[in-house]
């Protein structure tokens, strides 16, 4: 078969996959949502289940979506998340510099963490404020360093680090208790208890390892502080809201990436429809063709978008990122409905704009679990559905984590999924 016949929609929801909850009847969000299209596409498919980076691995977003687009990384060459983020939202980074994801994060007066997400809402205007005041306020005891901040969405935040006169070591720890770091990749912590924030420290007995921790150090004490009666926190607290008064700092990484891009990888065109800072920092460094389809929920623009862009690309990978957000809050109920709204708008709207286009396949997965009773990210296996009339069916009714394990597919790792996808329609 030729490249040219190969038309493949690809789709990953973020967190999708999850364990059963007591608020579900101990169903799955997936098993308990009304969820026609799906199931319709399940019908005409086969399924399995993949485990996106590695076994025991409860990973971030962000290495979980390159072994799901097919880099794996097991030669330790990942250059870490805040990396990724920094490209993602255009931050000037150059090798050397030192690059981390931050959280706006809500403390006490004894730096115990109350919320890693400050309420979750935070509004462009309260960002910029609170950057502004940072940004024209903290100094470090070196005069040779300094900090760049860039809000992106919500509680989010890249912090960039740079000296004038040395290269910064990424060999530090995070602030983030939630967090590790094993060879660049952030990986979530099974956490109880009451969290504080974290000093970092030199991983390595190097200048440029303890200067990078020292200024993180600095920079998260002068955070709290600055922060403590800010303007945008007393309008916040008076509003009944959570303040937005420290930031939990994670994933440094210290150079730029060198990765093959995807289309020579996978040798079709692959184009993609993605929103959050690091999903396109990713679509960069890989040399995506990337689509704009409104923002995060507009599903049936993302539906018709992926559907149009197979008239110029072999496939089209699309980042859904809500049910990730309701397996953070512990909303079981938030994610099986957000699951039907993606159902019915996105699913439903793609399935009608594929009628007219010849042996279309339609691949289905996420890129972790993020169960709702955990309320974090976990290693649990994430269901994957091929549906296509190219692809045989195996008896599935269901796209759920159970008919996932039954599936012909089999147990699969991230890094192979678009390629067998891929191989099984050419």
């Amino acid at each position: 078969m030729r490249k040219d016949d190969v038309r493949i929609v690809y789709v990953l929801l973020d967190g999708v996959g999850d364990l059963p909850h007591p608020a579900l009847n101990d169903l799955t969000p997936l098993e308990a949502a009304y969820t026609p299209n799906l199931d319709a596409l399940a019908r005409n498919g086969a399924m399995g289940r993949v485990i996106s980076v590695g076994r025991g691995i409860a990973p971030q977003s962000d290495i979980a979506v390159f072994n799901m687009l097919g880099y794996s990384f097991k030669d330790g060459s990942y250059v870490g998340r805040g990396v990724i983020e920094s490209i993602g939202c255009n931050i000037d980074f150059r090798d050397g510099d030192l690059a981390l994801r931050g959280n706006f994060s809500t403390v006490d007066d004894k730096m115990r963490i109350t919320d890693r997400r400050a309420g979750r809402i935070i509004s462009i205007e309260e960002a910029r404020a609170v950057r502004k005041t940072l940004s024209d306020n903290i100094r470090f005891s070196d005069p040779d360093a300094s900090v760049a901040l860039e809000p992106t969405v919500a509680h989010r935040v890249v912090i960039r680090f740079r000296h004038a006169k040395m290269k910064l070591s990424d060999k530090i720890t995070n602030t983030d208790p939630a967090y590790d770091k094993v060879e660049g990749m952030g990986i979530a912590k099974a956490t109880t208890g009451d969290m504080y924030i974290q000093k970092s420290e030199a991983q390595e007995d190097t200048k440029e390892a303890r200067t990078a921790a020292q200024m993180l150090n600095e920079f998260t004490e002068q955070v709290v502080k600055l922060l403590k009666d800010h303007p945008v926190n007393r309008a916040r607290e008076a509003a009944g809201r959570k303040a937005m008064n420290a930031i939990l700092a994670r994933d440094s990484g210290n150079r730029l990436p060198a990765v093959e891009p995807i289309d020579k990888r996978h040798g079709i065109s692959i184009g993609c429809i993605v929103e959050m800072p690091v999903e396109v920092g990713i679509s960069k460094v890989l040399g995506m063709k990337m689509y704009e389809a409104g923002t995060l929920d507009d599903y049936e623009l993302k539906a018709t978008v992926a559907a149009k862009g197979l008239s110029k690309v072999n496939a089209v990978y699309v980042h859904i990122k809500g049910p990730d957000e309701f397996g953070h809050d512990g909303d079981a109920k938030g994610k099986k409905k957000n699951l039907e709204d993606i159902d019915r708008r996105f699913f439903g709207t793609l399935m009608k704009e594929l009628e007219g286009i010849k042996n279309p396949t339609i691949v289905v997965s996420g890129d972790h679990s993020t169960p709702c009773i955990k309320k974090a990210h976990s290693d649990d296996p994430v269901p994957l559905l091929i549906s296509g009339d190219r692809v045989g069916q195996d008896g599935s009714a269901r796209f759920t984590e159970g008919y996932g394990k039954k599936g012909s597919l089999g147990l699969l790792m991230g890094a192979d999924v678009l390629s067998t996808a891929i191989g099984m329609v050419r």
